[in-house]
């Protein structure tokens, strides 16, 4: 029986993404704060749909905003790890790159009761240790990779790219890997960033991108039986009042076409099955 599923994702990143990348000043900071206050009318919405998210939720964003991230955790969400303080993992050295992994994964444990079992890394950028690390610390899934589009699989490791010769391709492992697209990440297509090296003006409508997005979902359930689409957004970004509204009419299209939304821990249960009988 065909089964389409549709992940909601939200980077609740507050300021860390902001600090990251040195933009310390009060304006890109309120941006951030945004998303907190914002994370409120978005579990309103997953409330009135009866709709389970994952929210990934940097070590940061839970030491400093203790209250907001409780009440995800309330309303029955999955907390996925989205490291600490938000540096991609390709700038950290193995060792930095454990600790942070680690120090996260002890304010998720202290806010849920358990360690993450999916694993979103700051600006989709992973390591040569990345998927290493997340096998030694126990995860189920990634979902940092663009591999695929509708289907997981197994994550590899020890691919080898050198210029001049052809890819080697490395050992698949047990991790599974939920596959994301930056076309379904909101970020590109709305934000505006200005920094002394580039500009970022998008600022798409956001009816458009939705149909785009739901133009994915048909799409899918038209090539596939069994699929999951991954959507990732951001509070500080989807949570202003007419992306809120253009997401209403997402999901409820969706949702009349069949789809069966879930957890990414859920879906990536359904897709370790698939993998490995």
């Amino acid at each position: 029986m065909p089964r389409h599923i549709v992940c909601l994702t939200f980077d609740f990143d507050t300021q860390s993404g902001f600090i990251a990348r040195g933009m310390t000043t009060p304006t890109p900071l309120s941006r951030g704060e945004f998303g907190a206050m914002a994370s409120g009318r978005i579990l309103k919405f997953l409330k009135d749909r009866d709709i389970k998210a994952t929210w990934f939720t940097p070590g940061f964003t839970i030491e400093s905003w203790p209250k907001e991230s409780a009440a995800v955790v309330e309303a029955g969400h999955e907390i996925g790890h989205h490291s600490w303080a938000h540096i991609p993992p390709a700038n950290q050295t193995r060792e930095e790159e454990e600790a942070d992994l680690v120090r996260a994964n002890e304010n998720i444990r202290a806010l849920t009761g358990r360690t993450a079992r999916g694993y979103r890394s700051p600006s989709w950028d992973l390591s040569e240790h990345t998927i290493d690390l997340l096998i030694k610390h126990g995860f189920l899934y990634d979902t940092s990779l663009m591999g695929a589009d509708y289907v997981p699989y197994r994550a590899r490791r020890g691919d080898e790219a050198l210029l001049g010769k052809p890819f080697k391709f490395g050992e698949s492992t047990n991790l599974i890997e939920m596959p994301i697209s930056w076309s379904l990440d909101d970020y590109p297509h709305f934000e505006f960033v200005r920094t002394p090296q580039t500009v970022l003006a998008s600022m798409q409508p956001p009816r458009a991108v939705m149909q785009s997005w739901y133009d994915e979902f048909l799409y899918m359930r038209r090539v596939v039986d069994w699929g999951v689409l991954t959507l990732t957004m951001h509070p500080f970004v989807i949570g202003r009042g007419q992306r809120m509204a253009a997401l209403e009419w997402l999901v409820d299209k969706m949702a009349a076409d069949g789809a069966v939304f879930m957890t990414m821990e859920q879906a990536a249960e359904e897709a370790k099955a698939r993998l490995f009988t």
